[in-house]
């Protein structure tokens, strides 16, 4: 097999939650166009119908879209059961669905802390034992969660003590997942990513936020949601089948100095 085949998705199916902007939309362009059939699993139902239209009309791939509260572990089962009989399979999962929230340690209220655990970790819990349940019974996959360089480093000047605490999390969790299911071909791994110019960055609060980010990354800039495209087709295909409980750092050296 050539190294290109090696990369090629075709036959393939995935699914990607968070999928219709940002981060999760840049993953679900990127199994389309390395020839997965996807669905796009979002909470925002018109969102991810625009991004599954936009996405089928661009790769002309069977791109279908679906409307799914990931924090909800009932669905999990729900959405596994629903692409295989709507797509034929499910190969390739990515858990992205996620949240960002800035509130100092002494202030911060348990509400707050459930939620982030709740969105950021448990749903990522839930996700992968479902998709794994699949894909031990028919002949393996793959599973990708993001995780985040904040899972390694403690983030300047912003107070997010919840968010850290839920990204480690997901590594080592993602880690684990991948320990037990080694031997039974079901890889699990994790793409972390540095600060990402995604809309949600461009805010009008957050912006001069950004300029202090880009001056302590090594490369001076935030990266690009499209710059995840190579190393989410990696994880997803035969290229990485020798690697499992791998957490590759995507953050412009950011966690380096």
């Amino acid at each position: 097999m050539s190294v290109l085949d090696m990369f090629k998705l075709d036959g393939k199916v995935a699914y990607v939650t968070g999928g219709a902007q940002g981060i999760g939309y840049a993953f679900s362009e990127a199994l389309a166009e390395a020839g997965a059939d996807v669905a796009v699993v979002d909470i925002n139902e018109e969102a991810a119908t625009a991004a599954a239209t936009k996405l089928a009309d661009q790769t002309g791939r069977t791109v279908k879209p679906y409307k799914v509260d990931v924090t909800d572990p009932a669905e999990a089962d729900v959405l596994v059961t629903r692409v295989v009989e709507d797509l034929g399979s499910l190969d390739i999962a990515f858990h992205n669905a996620g949240m960002a929230h800035n509130e100092a340690a002494e202030d911060l209220a348990l509400e707050d802390w459930n939620r982030m655990l709740t969105l950021n970790l448990n749903a990522v819990f839930y996700g992968t034992q479902a998709a794994g349940r699949h894909m031990l019974k028919n002949g393996g996959g793959s599973i990708v969660n993001t995780g985040s360089m904040s899972g390694h480093i403690v983030n300047v000047p912003q107070p997010q003590l919840h968010y850290n605490a839920s990204k480690a999390a997901v590594i080592h969790m993602s880690k684990s997942f991948a320990v037990e299911w080694a031997q039974r071909d079901v890889r699990v791994n994790t793409i972390s990513p540095g600060y990402i110019g995604t809309e949600l960055l461009q805010s009008e609060t957050l912006r001069p936020l950004l300029e202090q980010w880009a001056e302590i990354t090594p490369q001076r800039r935030v990266g690009r949601p499209e710059e995840l495209k190579g190393i989410a087709v990696y994880l997803a295909s035969d290229a990485s089948s020798y690697a499992t409980g791998s957490d590759v750092v995507v953050d412009g050296g950011y966690t380096l100095p």
